[in-house]
C-alpha cells in the first residue's frame, strides 16, 4: 500500500502562485510515476503533470506547460507542484497519485490522495 497526503491548496488571485505538496508513505519503492491531476466541478479528472520517481523525467499537460513545475525530493518522499501565473480556469481539486508504470493515464494510477482545493479568483 502507498499513502498520499496532499497539502498547500487555497485561494489565490489570478497571476499568483501556490505550491502543492504530496507526502508519500508506505511501499514507495513500488511507485514508478507520480502524477498530479485535477478535477473541476462538472468536468472529468484531467492530467496535469507527472514525474518519474527515480529518473526525474517530467511531462506536462499543454494547458499548464511553462507555468507549472513538478518536482520530487526522494529524501523526504515528497512530490511538489509549483503553480505560477495561475488562471481562474486552473480552479479545481488537485489530486496526487502514484502508478507502478510510466503513464499519464489516470485510470492506470493505483493510489490517490484525498485532494486539495485550489481556487483562483479573477
Amino acid at each position: 500500500q502507498v499513502q498520499l497526503i496532499e497539502s498547500g491548496g487555497g485561494l489565490v488571485q489570478a497571476g499568483g502562485s501556490l505550491r502543492l505538496s504530496c507526502a508519500v508513505s508506505g511501499r514507495t519503492f513500488s511507485s514508478v510515476s507520480m502524477g498530479w491531476f485535477r478535477q473541476a466541478p462538472g468536468k472529468e479528472r484531467e492530467f496535469v503533470a507527472t514525474i518519474l520517481w527515480i529518473a526525474g523525467s517530467t511531462n506536462y499537460a499543454d494547458s499548464v506547460k511553462g507555468r507549472f513545475t513538478i518536482s520530487r525530493d526522494n529524501t523526504k518522499n515528497t512530490v511538489y507542484l509549483q503553480m505560477d501565473s495561475l488562471k481562474p480556469e486552473d480552479t479545481a481539486v488537485y489530486y496526487c497519485a502514484a502508478a507502478r508504470l510510466v503513464t499519464m493515464n489516470p485510470s492506470l494510477y493505483n493510489y490517490w490522495g484525498q485532494g486539495t482545493q485550489v481556487t483562483v479568483s479573477s
